[in-house]
């Protein structure tokens, strides 16, 4: 029977391997600026120089698009977190050094471009902003690798941010659409372009983890993948956002299966591998009962949503006839 590798080990051997997809990356990344993606002309003065402070009627954003805006800044916010916990679950040295580096650099545009967008378009409270961005950066993120501790933390953070840059890259491009601004949707579907190089790079690195020691790894995704949290998840008011993210369809459980999970498993032949052993297959047949589990999830979330709509309809159906009938 085939030993676990060590943290170590895995690093060295897939070091090659990291090299040429940090080239890669390099190759095909687009230089962009935050402040390209800016109405600046929008902007005035808050009162503590002289001019007003927020006020809701100010926003243009709906409750859905304000939800969803505050739910991916706070967690792109968090990145000293996610550098630290990469950081320590790869290596400072040679490609991952190089990656680790980049791949900050890149992800901390992001947080830059959507406050600015914010605060300027005067689209969410900013001092409510900066409350939640305090609790939720002191707070941290602890990731799915710290909770499992295994050895090799790093196949649990591989698998962890391949399924979650995935995941965020669906959530920013919903977000901009329903914005309802063209610069909004603009500057988030920039950020989401890059969210999807890193899940590429990540995607890969797993897939060559997968190749070098398959149950190993598989045993990292499955378990990644049954008690999978958004980065978000200790965030303040999370699961009210969450909640009405869901239910008007920027990220829920089916985009979740469909668009995420599923994609990102066929991409690794998970179920038409044949280099597990019978302790792998074991973990396979696990996994698939999660996701048929999941599937029947979907569907009955989707009934109790549709129910739900159908009763808001209703209730402000009642409210303007009652408005009108005055």
């Amino acid at each position: 029977m085939a030993r676990d590798l060590t943290q170590l080990e895995l690093l060295t051997e897939l070091e090659p391997v990291a090299e040429q997809n940090v080239n890669r990356h390099l190759s095909m990344a687009k230089e962009w600026h935050p402040h390209d993606y800016v109405p600046w002309d929008e902007g005035r003065n808050f009162a503590a120089l002289g001019g007003v402070d927020w006020d809701p009627e100010q926003s243009r954003l709906s409750e859905v698009a304000k939800a969803a805006m505050i739910t991916n800044l706070l967690t792109e916010d968090n990145l000293p977190s996610y550098h630290r916990e990469i950081a320590e679950n790869f290596s400072q040295d040679g490609a991952w050094g190089t990656w680790v580096g980049r791949w900050t650099a890149e992800e901390n545009r992001h947080g830059i471009a959507i406050r600015d967008y914010l605060v300027v378009t005067r689209g969410v409270d900013p001092v409510a902003l900066e409350q939640a961005r305090m609790i939720h950066m002191t707070n941290g993120f602890a990731s799915p690798a710290d909770q499992l501790a295994n050895e090799a933390g790093f196949l649990y953070s591989v698998a962890y941010v391949t399924f979650q840059e995935l995941a965020t890259r669906v959530a920013h491009r919903n977000t901009g659409k329903v914005c309802d601004d063209p610069i909004a949707d603009r500057m988030l579907q920039r950020v989401a372009a890059d969210e999807n190089l890193h899940m590429i790079f990540y995607r890969n690195m797993c897939g060559a983890a997968l190749d070098l020691s398959p149950d190993q790894a598989l045993k990292a995704i499955n378990l990644i993948l049954q008690n999978f949290q958004m980065p978000g998840a200790g965030m303040p008011n999370f699961r009210r956002n969450g909640v009405l993210m869901a239910k008007h369809g920027i990220y829920d459980l089916r985009q979740h299966l469909e668009e995420v999970v599923q994609p990102v498993l066929k991409k690794w032949n998970i179920f038409e591998r044949t280099d597990f052993t019978p302790l792998g297959e074991e973990i396979r047949d696990s996994l698939a009962a999660f996701l048929e589990k999941m599937s029947k999830d979907v569907v009955r979330f989707e009934e109790q949503r549709d129910r739900m709509l159908a009763r808001e309809a209703a209730k402000r159906e009642r409210e303007f006839a009652g408005a009108t009938a005055q």
